[in-house]
């Protein structure tokens, strides 16, 4: 069965059948897509890890797949009508839909018209008109009449509706009708009249249609979500005068009585029984591929906002803002640990700016703090202006912090276990200047699906949506690598071949027995194994300890190569990370066996080259124009922005006022551009032009073109 899978997959990815096989045996030796991405080039032929999450996700399928067929044959083999030549057809379909199309005469049915009609004894009149032979079928419909079946209609009707049953479960007038449907289904909304008011927000789709296969992911979930909500009445249909001619060259012979009676069948067929099973089947396939594509842009926003850059271990001031409520205020060192935390009103209705900015000032002296981050949620802007207004002793750099999902981490269970003495406003500040520190080490704390980066996320399939999400932080985590002695036992879930259970136990070790001074010493840790060793190692970075590779990426399996190329150049291993000319003597081809090839040894020389470098850059602080509300915009202004949310019609940006702009798609640049997130990333410091505000609707258009 291995060599059919890696056959199908092989067609569906368009990956070698070669390098599809190999990595699915990685998976069966139990290799997560980031292992198998960093260090097994040689194995797969270099697959990226999207390549990987592809054969993966195909093979998964297949294997659930598998199951069904099973499920299949012995239902149908209980009922007495496996016939070898059906066995022989359902084992042989690799396509989900012809499998239950070829299972649907044999699937278990509740009561319908049809069994209703065979029980009253009618089948055999049904197959008598369905042949269209004999065109004069009044003779033979008397024959049918009993205590049951008082009439002459009522057999026909009865007739009718079995034979009915019988074209909707035909593969080829289900093809017939799918072929219709994907050459024209367009998706049609009405509102539902007593529902105008509430529906105001769906206003574009009162009365809209367009093709099914032209609607956007974004147009399609809006609609869909509408007709959830129940203000919406929607339907996905082709042509039926389109549609029909193509059932009736299928099932209709001749004229007469029978053809007419078939005929008539065959428009209920359509209208009561095709129609509606082949819309639900297209309402579901447009409706997961924009789940998909959905998921899409929230993952990739995930990422951007996971691998953004660090200020490092720096002692940070947090503010989490509000007005009403006031701004809370946190002092961390620089591990993150709570110091100090306290409450300041510089803004309405209190109003107590100086005294604010003096509390702030004293606490940037008292614990000697070098960074301030506040929040962009509501009051955001007016505290960044406050902070950057107060002329400090030092150099204080002062940073927006994106905040979503702050409220949810500062509420659960993580939360009140780090600081079970605080409420939940000095939790929520303390989230906020550890994302200054680290974003990715902070994030894995929230569920990803709170961070609230994408469009959509509670209308898309959760279960996909949710694998998604977690196989982009374990890829994010993974690519820029934990320092295993400070990481927590969150982030060390993450981590390739660990999750809870062993992050836990790594966490537990390192409490009783005191920082990791080599990665060798994981192996003590209770139940950590060899090939939980063999998948984590690579990722997890000791900081001064013995030895200096294992604050790299280079696996510790390839150590000794790394060991031979210094005794090559007469050189220590230390000696070798610091001396950039002698790596630039070293002729990888020395190095190549059977195990390790090329790719390896390349990945190999770049990390010597950047050896302890956070892949993720710097963090740069950020001013915003001088504009406070929506009434301080005017058309034609260019002002400075910050990238809050990108989706696949365009980009959200903070410009300081409370309502972030659009910048739609056409706006992004002077080029035609497919994908936002192709073009810009999140927390991005963009220019941007006002081109229209609507005050009374709260909306910003943005534009990026010629600024």
């Amino acid at each position: 069965m291995s060599n059919t899978f890696s056959r199908l997959i092989a067609n569906k990815t368009n990956i070698s059948e070669q390098k599809v096989s190999k990595t699915i045996e990685l998976f069966e030796e139990g290799a997560t897509i980031p292992f198998i991405a960093r260090y097994r080039k040689e194995v797969t032929g270099s697959l990226d890890e999207v390549q990987i999450a592809d054969i993966q996700k195909e093979w998964n399928r297949l294997k659930e797949l598998e199951k069904r067929k099973e499920t299949i044959l012995k239902t149908i083999e209980e009922q007495g009508l496996l016939t070898p030549e059906l066995k022989k057809k359902i084992q042989s379909t690799w396509d989900t839909t012809e499998l239950e199309d070829i299972y649907l005469p044999y699937k278990p049915k509740r009561k319908t018209r049809a069994s209703m009609a065979k029980a009253k004894g009618l089948e055999p009149l049904a197959e008598f008109i369905l042949q269209q032979r004999d065109q004069n079928i009044k003779s033979i419909v008397k024959k049918y009449l009993n205590n049951e079946v008082a009439n002459e209609e009522e057999a026909l009707q009865g007739a009718r509706d079995i034979i009915a049953e019988w074209m909707s479960e035909e593969k080829e007038a289900r093809d017939s009708v799918r072929f219709s449907f994907e050459r024209g289904a367009e998706i049609t909304s009405k509102v539902v009249k007593s529902k105008m008011e509430e529906a105001a927000k769906y206003k574009d789709y009162f009365k809209f249609s367009e093709p099914l296969k032209r609607c956007p992911s974004h147009r399609l979930l809006a609609i869909r979500r509408a007709e959830t909500e129940g203000f919406l009445r929607v339907s996905v249909t082709p042509d039926p005068e389109q549609t029909l001619p193509y059932l009736e060259r299928i099932f209709l012979q001749g004229r007469g009585d029978a053809t007419d009676q078939v005929a008539e069948a065959l428009t209920d067929a359509y209208k009561r029984l095709l129609q509606p099973s082949i819309e639900t089947e297209f309402r579901n396939k447009s409706k997961e591929q924009a789940d998909l594509e959905a998921i899409k842009v929230f993952a990739e926003n995930l990422r951007q906002l996971l691998l953004a850059a660090p200020l490092g271990e720096k002692r940070i001031l947090g503010l989490d803002p509000g007005f009403r409520t006031g701004c809370k205020v946190v002092c961390l060192n620089e591990q993150g640990d709570l110091l100090h935390n306290t409450a300041i009103y510089p803004h309405p209705p209190q109003s107590r700016t100086q005294e604010s900015e003096r509390i702030i000032l004293n606490l940037v002296n008292d614990y000697k703090l070098n960074a301030i981050a506040v929040g962009n949620g509501t009051a955001g802007r007016e505290t960044l202006s406050l902070c950057q207004g107060i002329k400090f002793p030092h150099p204080v750099e002062v940073f927006m912090v994106n905040e979503a999902g702050a409220s949810i981490y500062s509420a659960s269970a993580i939360a009140r276990e780090e600081f079970p003495d605080q409420d939940i406003t000095v939790r929520g500040a303390v989230s906020i200047g550890r994302r200054l520190m680290d974003p990715l080490a902070e994030l894995v704390k929230i569920d990803a699906k709170s961070i609230g980066v994408g469009q959509y996320q509670h209308d898309v399939n959760q279960t996909l949506l949710k694998e998604s999400l977690d196989r982009t932080v374990e890829s994010a985590v993974n690519a820029v690598g934990i320092n295993l002695n400070t990481a927590s036992k969150h982030l060390l879930t993450y981590v390739s071949g660990l999750g809870p259970t062993l992050a836990k136990s790594i966490v537990e070790y390192r409490s009783e027995n005191g920082q990791f001074t080599s990665r060798v010493q994981l192996k003590k840790v209770p139940r950590l194994g060899a090939k939980a060793f063999e998948q984590s190692a690579g990722f997890l970075r000791i900081r001064g300890g013995k030895n200096p590779l294992d604050n790299t990426a280079v696996h510790p399996e390839r150590y000794k190569v790394v060991e031979q190329m210094a005794k090559d150049l007469k050189l220590k291993v230390p000696d070798l990370l610091k001396d950039a000319d002698a790596r630039k003597q070293i002729d990888l081809k020395k190095y190549v066996t059977a195990e390790v090839g090329l790719p390896t040894l390349t990945d190999i020389l770049k990390e010597l080259e950047k050896s302890g470098l956070d892949p993720r850059g710097e963090a740069k602080s950020f001013e915003f124009g001088n504009v406070h509300k929506i009434e301080d915009l005017h058309e034609g202004m260019i002002l400075p922005g910050l990238v809050t949310n990108i989706t696949n019609f365009g980009a959200f940006v903070n410009i300081g006022v409370k309502q972030d702009g659009l910048v739609h798609i056409s706006q992004i640049a002077n080029k035609f551009v497919k994908n936002p997130a192709d073009v810009l990333s999140l927390d991005q410091q963009v220019q941007v032009k006002v081109m229209e505000v609507d005050v009374k609707r709260g909306r910003v258009n943005l534009s990026m073109k010629g600024v």
